[in-house]
């Protein structure tokens, strides 16, 4: 029997030969993403994995493709008291809200500057840079309007990026306005679309009446002339809105960031209000938008808590991997990888227990150490070293034993001398 992986999800391993999934760099995509947000004064939380379905249904929205199409749902057993459904999660900011009035954080000093990341699970259409595991690193920002902080998320996502060495991005921004001033914005696209709607894909032709602001997201219909003519939502900004437009511009131009403003900017969740961003590279074809979010000050009211304002982003690993990947920039942008310190080769059945017990006080010692296991020649126990990078190769027979000494082979170097056991850590650690 042949078991794959299902459909949607990868495998990650260690090894240069795995490129974007290569497991290494994962883990410094997120070393480096932990020490980021650090520095802008972000602490981590870390929602779990799966959610009450109502989280998603009330937070992401009902009319949302996420709750619509592509949830992963859970069904209760039949013998489990709580009988609500719940659901992997297709997004990481709804339950670091439900976390925020859970635990009581809005009693703590004000705001609250978060960071999380993992994975999410969306049933997508896979394809390239489309996964239905999907992670993103992700910011949040709770208790603060200015819309410097809108601006602050922004320049931290692209400082994120620009420290990797990933250059040459679109900073697409718009303002999809308030409850205040939608309405009417939203009566306007609706009698602009409603006259072209037999021209129009069945997605438009539904949500024309729930969510009329997703028609100027579709792909479908991308090129239709009803869309590239539709009206546009800064003209239909309140006087607050505005301000706070006018706000977030003053600070990117202070903060040197390059943006263009792109009026068909909705983004695809509900929850969004004025400030939405999308960052995207040209290198990835279809699937080039990197990174997204926005302003959501009426999302912790909708899941149960207290009117909070909020802004953050959802930053897609894969994608950005795959862009320095596109960019030739994959090897160069994460520290080298670790390499062992030592191997010790042994020959004969008195050096083995020798062996194995300078194997544990070395690693006690501090210095990454590993051992032949498959009853290798001495050739082939130094081939494997040789393969596994290790710096030092430590010799042992029985000879070597009776007098207290290992043979020390300096990979880099070639060279090889006789040093005393009791003086072995010392050598390793001086020379490395």
């Amino acid at each position: 029997m042949s078991i794959q992986a299902p459909k949607g999800f990868n495998d990650f391993l260690p090894g240069e030969q795995y490129g974007w999934k290569d497991s290494y760099r994962w883990q410094q995509l997120e070393e480096h993403f932990r020490k980021v947000a650090g520095q802008y004064g972000y602490q981590e939380f870390r929602p779990p994995l799966v959610e009450f379905l109502e989280l998603f249904v009330h937070g992401v929205g009902t009319t949302t493709d996420i709750v619509t199409k592509e949830m992963f749902n859970i069904v209760p057993r039949g013998d489990d008291p709580d009988p609500r459904r719940m659901a992997m999660r297709p997004e990481l900011t709804a339950g670091l809200c439900r976390m925020y009035i859970e635990n009581g954080i809005a009693n703590q000093p004000q705001p609250t500057k978060i960071f999380a990341f993992g994975p999410n699970f969306r049933y997508e259409n896979v394809q390239k840079g489309r996964f239905r595991q999907l992670h993103q690193l992700d910011v949040e920002v709770f208790g603060a309007q200015d819309p410097a902080v809108d601006a602050e998320v922004i320049h931290l996502s692209l400082d994120v990026v620009g420290r990797l060495g990933l250059k040459g991005l679109t900073v697409n921004v718009n303002s999809i306005g308030c409850p205040v001033c939608r309405p009417k914005y939203r009566e306007a696209l609706q009698n602009h679309f409603r006259p072209h709607l037999a021209e129009l894909c069945e997605d438009c032709n539904t949500r024309i009446d729930k969510n009329p602001l997703r028609l100027l997201d579709c792909k479908k219909d991308s090129r239709h002339p009803a869309q590239q003519n539709a009206p546009v939502g800064l003209d239909y900004l309140c006087d607050e809105c505005k301000t706070h437009w006018e706000g977030l511009l003053a600070n990117l131009n202070a903060l040197s960031v390059n943006y263009q403003v792109d009026t068909r900017i909705v983004r695809g969740l509900d929850y969004y209000t004025k400030t939405v961003f999308e960052v995207v590279s040209p290198k990835l074809g279809a699937q080039s938008a990197l990174w997204g979010g926005g302003r959501y000050d009426g999302l912790m009211e909708t899941v149960g808590g207290k009117p909070t304002p909020g802004v953050g982003f959802g930053m897609g690993m894969e994608r950005v991997l795959m862009a320095l990947e596109a960019e030739g920039l994959l090897e160069g942008a994460f520290p080298a990888r670790p390499r062992m310190d030592a191997f010790i080769a042994t020959m004969g059945d008195v050096a083995r227990p020798a062996g194995l017990k300078l194997l544990y006080e070395l690693r006690a010692a501090g210095i990454s150490t590993d051992i032949d296991y498959l009853g290798r020649s001495l050739k082939a126990q130094m081939k494997y070293a040789g393969k596994q990078n290790s710096r030092f190769v430590i010799i042992l027979g029985e000879d070597e034993v009776k007098n207290g000494v290992a043979a020390v082979k300096n990979m880099d170097a070639g060279e090889q001398q006789t040093v005393p056991l009791t003086d072995l850590v010392r050598h390793i650690q001086t020379i490395g």
